[in-house]
């Protein structure tokens, strides 16, 4: 299968340097670069990429600006291209797949890469799932939408914070606490906001202040007035509220499986 790739940087020497990288990857198609906004947005509706190289400071609209004219539904893959780190947090905040910082990285264009065509392949899958039960609508489908990565400013660091090691969300104020480990670094981000970007399949809410890795859950107590707690493979215990309680009810009927 071929991807669709396209490039969009003001500068010629960005665009060749991803160009250069890119044709080593041959289930890539690179398609005409561009060097503004105005002419991407174009070349997104007349040739639908599937993945897009986007550099974050451009000349009238900016990368960033850009993302949020392109409908959430058909957005394709975006792997954002910076000279400055401190942009990170705002290219996860657009959802973005990855960014990139100039000049660029082998190793790290190759993980992004590898990161893209995992993601492609399971949206590909996940369409045709969907052909066959004859219920897949743009708006129902947004594969390859989930984040798979937060990026945590520290000081004058920004900190990439892995989703598959994150064990346990809470609210902290105007915060959200990622349990890593023994670690808990702050993302500025509502509960509410961070749950719509979480894959579901993932991530389960079981209070209005907490939010699980699912593989993490190691056991579930039904205890007096069908109160639950859960308890985590690290041993934590966490309160399951009634209002969330529904959620887990297919795990209690033996419905479904954890992966632990």
């Amino acid at each position: 299968m071929k991807y669709k790739a396209l490039i969009v940087d003001d500068e010629p020497l960005a665009r060749r340097g991803v160009r250069v990288r890119l044709k080593k990857f041959s289930d890539f198609a690179i398609l005409d670069d561009c060097e503004d906004a105005d002419s991407a947005l174009q070349a997104i509706q007349r040739d639908r990429p599937d993945l897009i190289f986007l550099d974050v400071q451009m000349p009238g609209l900016s990368g960033l600006e850009m993302v949020k004219l392109l409908p959430q539904h058909r957005r394709p893959l975006i792997i954002f291209l910076t000279a400055y780190d401190e942009y990170a947090l705002n290219a996860f905040s657009a959802n973005a797949l990855d960014y990139l910082l100039k000049p660029i990285d082998r190793e790290r264009f190759g993980e992004a890469i590898r990161r893209a065509r995992r993601q492609l392949k399971l949206k590909a899958i996940s369409s045709i799932a969907r052909q066959g039960r004859g219920s897949m609508t743009d708006s129902e489908f947004t594969g390859g939408s989930y984040l798979e990565k937060l990026a945590v400013r520290t000081g004058n660091r920004t900190v990439l914070v892995a989703i598959d090691e994150i064990d346990w969300i809470e609210a902290l104020g105007d915060y959200a606490g990622l349990h890593v480990g023994q670690r808990t670094p702050l993302l500025r981000e509502t509960l509410n906001n961070l749950e719509k970007r979480l894959d579901p399949k993932r991530f389960v809410r079981i209070h209005r202040s907490t939010i699980v890795q699912i593989s993490r859950i190691r056991e579930l107590q039904t205890l007096k007035n069908r109160e639950l707690r859960i308890s985590l493979t690290d041993g934590r215990s966490l309160k399951v509220s009634r209002t969330y309680r529904a959620r887990l009810d297919p795990w209690l009927s033996g419905e479904c499986m954890f992966r632990v």
